[in-house]
């Protein structure tokens, strides 16, 4: 059945290629020396402003075995941006190991945004024992919407949310034809295919 294993390629590629296009909330995976991390914020990497959320950062190292918090002194900075150099954080939320999905006491930090808007979270490790990996440090771009209560916000916070919620909607759009079209190609290949048979 050769004109299996085609389709099969093709649709490979096809789904290989879609995954680059469609707007996706998956982890931000970040390396930095011998340490890889994986960032997520609660609830759904979708904070909303004057809500708590919650930021977690699974830390391994190659091979995969994890680098747990009572293994390093970690410190995170929140900064608005755009960020200029001599900023100081809007926040410096304490880092706690915590549990989350496989995960055992990885660093977590509990943030409430306070406004709209796109910030950095930055987090610098450093070995509690000498030599045990190379200290680091790792940032990560996070968009903070309007909360569901959008009636107490100042005007100027809401025209920023009603801006940044624009310029999503903007990307969604064509992100949504191209996995139409995509999606198209792909039915008019198995179609294609299918009559030949």
């Amino acid at each position: 059945m050769p004109h299996l294993s085609g389709i099969n390629q093709t649709l490979g590629w096809t789904l290989f290629l879609a995954s680059f296009v469609t707007p996706a909330v998956a982890h931000n995976i970040q390396v930095s020396g011998d340490v890889a991390a994986t960032w997520h914020i609660e609830p759904n990497h979708n904070p909303k402003a004057g809500e708590p959320a919650r930021a977690w950062i699974a830390l391994t190292r190659k091979g995969g075995k994890i680098l747990p918090l009572e293994e390093a002194n970690c410190q995170m900075a929140v900064y608005s941006q755009p960020r200029k150099g001599g900023d100081s954080p809007v926040q410096k939320p304490a880092v706690k190991p915590i549990a989350v999905e496989k995960y055992q006491g990885i660093p977590g930090a509990d943030i409430v945004f306070p406004n709209t808007g796109i910030y950095q979270l930055e987090l610098s490790c450093t070995p509690k024992t000498e030599g045990n990996f190379q200290p680091f440090q790792l940032k990560y771009d996070v968009t903070v919407a309007a909360s569901a209560n959008v009636a107490s916000l100042p005007s100027k916070q809401l025209a920023q949310s009603k801006k940044t919620s624009a310029t999503k909607q903007g990307w969604n759009i064509p992100a949504l034809a191209v996995s139409v079209v995509l999606g198209l190609g792909i039915l008019g290949i198995l179609v294609r295919h299918m009559v030949k048979r």
